[in-house]
C-alpha cells in the first residue's frame, strides 16, 4: 500500500502541501486532479525519489517497480522499438546478464537465465513493444526507424510506450494525453483499464478520466482528499459540499438555471438523430458538472461578430496537399454561422491539413476555396504559441491589437483568462504551457472572429479552463470547427461530426459514443497512422490511391454529385437555420429576464403599501414578457419542425 502521513511539502518558499494523508491501495488507479500550481507535479517528483518530504513520511512498499513517463524527451539514432523494451528494465538485465554468461562460457548460468527470460515474457518483447507503438498510432513498419529521425511530439509518445512497456506495480501518468490524437486517446484508455498495478493519473480531460480511474484525490488548499468513483462523481460531490457555503451556492444556482435552458431548448428538437442524443445526455451531465466550478478563475465570452455573411466560406471540388501530392480531394463544403463541426479521423489522414485549408495557409492544388466579404477567422493550433512575443506581456500583446481601448478595459478583459494584477505585465518567457495556450486564445477571442478553426486546443489546459471554454463555445454565434482529443468539449460544442479517411470527407454515421466502435472495425494499418508529416502525408496518399483504383469512374463521380448536392442541400438550409439560431437567443434572453423577474416578485417587501406602484410596474412588465416569450416559442418550434421535415425529405 502507498501511504502518505503528515505529509508536508514545499518547493521554493511555496507551501503546497500540509500536514496531508493518503492511502492507495495496490490495484486501485486514482486520478489526481487540482488547480495548476498545486502540486500535482510536485507529489510525483516526491512519489519518483526525486524530491524529499518537508515533513511527514512517504512508504512505498519495498518491492514494487515504479514506471513513469521520462521528463526529457529521448534522441540519438537507436530504433524507435529498441527504445521502448528498455521501459522493461527486468528484462534488460536479463539479457545483459546472459551475454555475460556466453562470453564466460557458463551453460548452467545461461540455462538459468533463459529461464527466467521465459518467465518473465522476454521472448514476446519485441511484440509486446510493437503493439504499443501502434496503439499509440506508430505506422506499423515506422518501429524500427531511429528515435532521432521522430518530431517532439512523436518523441513523447515514446517515452510513454516505454512507461508502458515496464511491468510496474505503480504508475505515474502527468497529461499522458497531451500528445495524442483521439484515436490513441481510445486506445491508451483501454490499455490503462486494463492495466493491473496501482496507477495515479493526472489528467484533464474528463472522459478519459470517468472511463479510467475509480478514485479522484483532489489537491485543494494544501490538503489532498480522497474521493470514490470517477471525476463526474467527484465533481457531484464536490459540488454538494460547495454548495454548503451560501455564496457559491449563489453562483452554482445561476449556472445550473442557465445550463437547464439550454438544455431543455436543445431536448425538443433531440427526438431523432444519434448524434443530437449524444449531445443531450452531455448537456444533462454539464448540469452536475457546473456547480464543481463555481469558484474557478476563468470567466470570459465571445463578442458578437461585427458581421455574419451567409455562407461564410465555400469550398467546391477542393484538392489540397503538399509538393503538388493531394492527401484530401473532390472536397465540398459550404461553411455558415451556426455551424457546428467536429473533425474526426485517424492521425495523418488530413484533419490538420483540413483545418489550415480552411485558415487561408494552405492553398489548394485544384478547385474553388472562396471567401465571404467579411470572413474574419480564428485559428488556433499549437504553433500560435510559438508566435508570442517572449518579452512581451499578455498585456502588451492585447494592446498591440486595439491600441487605442483603455487599458483597464483590456486588463478586466485578460483578467477573465486568470491573467489578474501583476500576471498581465509579466513577460511570457516563462509562462507554463497552459498558460501560453490560454493567452493565445485570449488573443484570437479577442478579434471577434465568425470563423472559429481550433486543432487541439485543450492541451496543456486545465479542467477550469475547459470547462470556461466549453461555455464559451456555447454562445459563439459564427461558424465552429474543431479537431480534439477531449470528447467533453466534442460532445456539448458539435453537433455535426465529419470523418477525415482515405483522402475523403464525409459525414460520419453514428454519434461520437459510436466512434470507438469505428476504430476497433479497421485494419491495424488503417488505425496506426505514422509518425511524422511526410510519412503521414504517404499514408493517406497511399490509402486514397488504393480506393480510387478500387472504384470506377462512375462510382468516383457518384460520390461527387453526392457531395455536390449535399452542399446546395446546406445552403438552401441556412436562411431557417440563421432564423432558429436567432430565436433561440431571443428564447436565452427572455427567459433569462423571465427568471429574474419571477425572483423579485418573491420579495415580501414588494407587497407593502408603499411599493405598490412598482409591483403594478413589475406584473405589467412580468405579463409583456410571458406573452413574447411564448410567441417566440412558438416560432422556435415551427422554424425546427419545417427545418427537420426539409431535412428529412433530402434524406430519402
Amino acid at each position: 500500500m502507498l501511504q502518505l502521513t503528515e505529509l508536508g511539502l514545499r518547493r521554493g518558499g511555496n507551501l503546497l502541501i500540509e500536514r496531508a494523508d493518503l492511502r492507495v491501495h495496490p490495484g486501485q488507479k486514482v486520478g489526481l486532479v487540482g488547480a495548476n500550481g498545486c502540486g500535482k507535479s510536485s507529489l510525483f517528483a516526491l512519489l519518483r525519489g526525486e524530491l524529499t518530504p518537508d515533513s511527514g513520511a512517504v512508504a512505498i512498499p519495498s518491492g514494487w517497480q515504479i514506471a513513469h513517463v521520462a521528463q526529457q524527451t529521448p534522441g540519438g539514432e537507436r530504433p524507435a522499438i529498441e527504445f521502448v523494451i528498455d521501459g522493461d528494465r527486468e528484462l534488460r538485465e536479463v539479457q545483459q546478464a546472459l551475454h555475460s554468461a556466453e562470453l564466460a562460457d557458463d551453460g548452467l548460468r545461461q540455462a538459468d537465465l533463459h529461464g527466467r527470460l521465459d518467465a518473465i515474457g522476454g521472448y514476446q518483447a519485441e511484440s509486446r513493444a510493437a503493439r504499443l507503438l501502434h496503439g499509440l498510432s506508430f505506422a506499423v513498419g515506422d518501429e524500427r526507424r531511429s528515435i532521432g529521425s521522430y518530431s517532439g511530439g512523436w518523441r513523447m509518445r515514446l517515452a510513454l510506450a516505454q512507461a508502458l512497456m515496464c511491468r510496474s506495480d505503480l504508475l505515474l501518468l502527468d497529461e499522458p494525453t497531451n500528445h495524442l490524437d483521439l484515436d490513441a486517446v481510445i486506445w491508451l484508455e483501454a490499455w490503462l483499464r486494463d492495466y493491473p498495478g496501482t496507477l495515479l493519473l493526472i489528467s484533464h480531460d474528463r472522459d478519459f478520466l470517468d472511463a479510467v480511474v475509480a478514485h479522484i484525490c483532489h489537491i485543494e488548499r494544501g490538503q489532498l482528499r480522497l474521493y470514490a468513483g470517477n471525476y463526474s462523481a467527484f465533481e457531484r460531490q464536490r459540488a454538494e459540499r460547495l454548495a454548503q457555503q451560501q455564496a457559491a451556492f449563489e453562483r452554482q444556482q445561476r449556472e445550473i438555471v442557465h445550463v437547464k435552458g439550454f438544455i431543455e431548448r436543445f431536448r425538443a428538437k433531440a427526438t431523432k438523430a444519434r448524434q443530437a442524443q449524444s449531445r443531450v445526455k452531455a448537456l444533462e451531465r454539464m448540469e452536475l458538472i457546473a456547480p464543481a466550478h463555481v469558484d474557478s478563475p476563468f470567466h470570459f465570452s465571445f463578442a458578437a461578430p461585427d458581421s455574419q455573411p451567409h455562407p461564410l466560406l465555400q469550398l467546391e471540388d477542393i484538392a489540397v496537399g503538399y509538393q503538388g501530392t493531394p492527401i484530401l480531394s473532390g472536397l465540398s463544403l459550404s461553411l455558415s454561422p451556426g455551424e457546428r463541426i467536429a473533425l474526426l479521423g485517424p492521425n495523418g489522414a488530413g484533419k490538420s491539413t483540413l483545418i489550415r485549408l480552411l485558415a487561408g495557409q494552405l492553398a489548394p492544388l485544384a478547385g474553388a476555396y472562396t471567401p465571404a466579404q467579411g470572413l474574419r477567422i480564428g485559428y488556433f493550433a499549437q504553433h500560435q504559441m510559438d508566435q508570442l512575443r517572449p518579452d512581451d506581456s499578455p498585456l502588451a500583446h492585447l494592446m498591440r491589437l486595439d491600441p487605442e481601448r483603455p487599458e483597464q478595459q483590456l486588463r478586466d478583459y485578460l483578467g477573465g483568462f486568470d491573467f489578474g494584477g501583476d500576471r498581465a505585465m509579466a513577460p511570457v518567457a516563462p509562462f507554463s504551457g497552459g498558460e501560453k495556450a490560454r493567452l493565445a486564445l485570449a488573443l484570437i477571442i479577442y478579434q471577434r472572429p465568425n470563423l472559429l478553426l481550433l486543432d487541439e486546443p485543450t492541451n496543456h489546459l486545465d479542467l477550469e479552463m475547459r470547462h470556461a471554454l466549453s461555455e464559451a463555445l456555447q454562445e459563439f454565434d459564427g461558424a465552429l470547427v474543431l479537431v480534439s482529443h477531449d470528447r467533453h468539449l466534442l460532445r456539448i460544442t458539435c453537433d455535426t461530426l465529419l470523418i477525415v479517411h482515405g483522402g475523403d470527407v464525409e459525414p460520419f454515421d453514428g454519434s461520437l459514443d459510436d466512434y470507438p466502435a469505428f476504430l476497433s472495425a479497421q485494419p491495424l494499418s488503417a488505425q496506426a497512422g505514422s509518425a511524422q508529416p511526410q510519412s503521414r502525408g504517404a499514408a493517406a496518399r497511399h490509402g486514397a490511391g488504393t480506393n480510387t483504383s478500387r472504384e470506377t469512374d462512375a462510382a468516383a463521380a457518384s460520390r461527387k454529385e453526392q457531395r455536390r448536392r449535399e452542399a446546395e442541400q446546406r445552403t438552401r438550409l441556412q436562411p431557417l437555420r440563421k432564423r432558429l439560431s436567432n430565436l433561440e437567443r431571443r428564447l436565452e434572453r427572455l427567459t433569462a429576464t423571465q427568471t429574474e423577474l419571477e425572483q423579485a416578485l418573491a420579495e415580501p417587501t414588494l407587497y407593502a403599501d408603499t411599493a405598490k406602484r412598482k409591483l403594478l410596474e413589475m406584473l405589467a412588465e412580468k405579463q409583456q414578457v410571458d406573452a413574447e416569450l411564448e410567441e417566440v416559442e412558438g416560432d422556435w418550434l415551427s422554424v425546427g419542425e419545417e427545418l427537420e421535415r426539409l431535412q428529412a425529405g433530402a434524406a430519402e
